[in-house]
């Protein structure tokens, strides 16, 4: 029988998940619940499409619509998700998606239709070449995980350790969401609203955690991680300012991370996205990751060029140069009106 592509609806949830849990493609970011999430903490309009055969999931293709005044009209899988795109069982189900989806993203009227991939595809769509990420395998045992390390970063840990850092796990976004928009707002970025950190630690439970790390009483760095298939990423960190005084701080919070991690039979630690020639590239690069591209590709329907919605664009250098310079209560009341565009 041919292949037949619809719209998901909530009873078919267990069918997704199911496929989604045992397709090499997927990702957390696959996942059923992001529907409601983006749905909940910013009302985007979201379309999971749905490939079957015979009865049975050979594909999806989770996508979300964005509106924004000032950043464009787009479709894309998934705003706020680092991956995405087709997975599939077969070549054919992922062809008969991606025709699927770009009759969505025409029907919609969009600018363009954004697949974030985490491999190559053969669309012959244009590809942004800008993020990279960055994923390796860890050991059970940690001394051989900080031996992996290279020396600079390695002496960075133990500057942490002595200056007295401890890590925790904490159960609510409080104290995440504290340090987290003032890590934003310095870099000049809209931090969105808190209430985005709980739909997420609502939806994903176990799957999505929360990692502080203490001076004394003082929270100075936090991170929120993912964990899907025996690998943990580490999504949303930070630290507040003071945290440039204490030697180490971040090193030690991915480090800290990590050796959990390992202590509880997590086999790979994914570093996440960042782009190329940025501070945070560096950092990861020189933690002994390799940068591997991921090329997001775009199906222009309105727009003549593909998007370039990122703070290191020119276009938006005044934006950022001002959103550093606001008061932290200012920046974290205005900053989710513009954060739930910029996904």
């Amino acid at each position: 029988m041919s292949i037949a592509v619809r719209t998901a609806g909530a009873g078919d949830e267990p069918a997704w998940e199911a496929f989604v849990s045992g397709c090499p493609q997927a990702t957390f970011f696959h996942r059923f619940g992001w529907q409601r999430v983006l749905q909940r903490a910013f009302g985007h309009r979201c379309h999971f499409l749905l490939a079957e055969q015979d009865g049975a999931v050979v594909g999806v293709l989770p996508l979300a619509q964005v509106r924004s005044l000032l950043f464009g009209h787009k479709l894309a899988g998934l705003p706020f998700c680092v991956y995405g795109g087709i997975a599939a069982s077969s070549e054919v189900a992922a062809t008969a998606l991606r025709q699927a989806a770009c009759e969505l993203a025409t029907e919609l009227g969009v600018d363009a239709l954004e697949l974030r991939n985490l491999e190559p595809s053969a669309s012959g769509w244009p590809v942004k070449d800008l993020y990279y990420t960055f994923r390796k395998a860890i050991s059970a045992d940690n001394d051989a995980n900080l031996k992996a390390i290279p020396n600079r970063q390695r002496a960075m840990i133990r500057k942490g350790i002595k200056e007295g850092l401890e890590g925790e796990e904490v159960a609510g976004s409080e104290r995440l969401y504290r340090v987290y928009a003032e890590s934003v707002r310095n870099l000049g970025t809209p931090v969105f609203s808190r209430r985005y950190l709980d739909c997420l630690r609502e939806e994903f439970g176990a799957d999505c955690r929360v990692l502080m790390i203490r001076q004394g009483d003082e929270d100075v760095a936090g991170v929120l991680s993912f964990y899907f298939r025996n690998e943990v990423l580490p999504y949303y960190g930070g630290s507040i300012a003071r945290a440039r005084s204490i030697k180490g701080c971040n090193h030690f919070m991915y480090w800290d991370l990590m050796r959990r991690s390992a202590e509880e039979g997590i086999a790979s630690f994914d570093f996440g996205r960042s782009k190329q020639g940025t501070g945070p590239f560096e950092f990861k690069k020189h933690w002994g990751f390799e940068p591997q591209p991921l090329p997001y590709e775009y199906y222009l329907v309105r727009a003549d060029s593909v998007p370039d919605v990122n703070p290191t664009n020119p276009k938006y250098r005044l934006l950022v140069n001002t959103w550093q310079r606001l008061p932290l209560p200012v920046a974290n009341l205005l900053g989710p009106s513009l954060a739930r565009s910029l996904g």
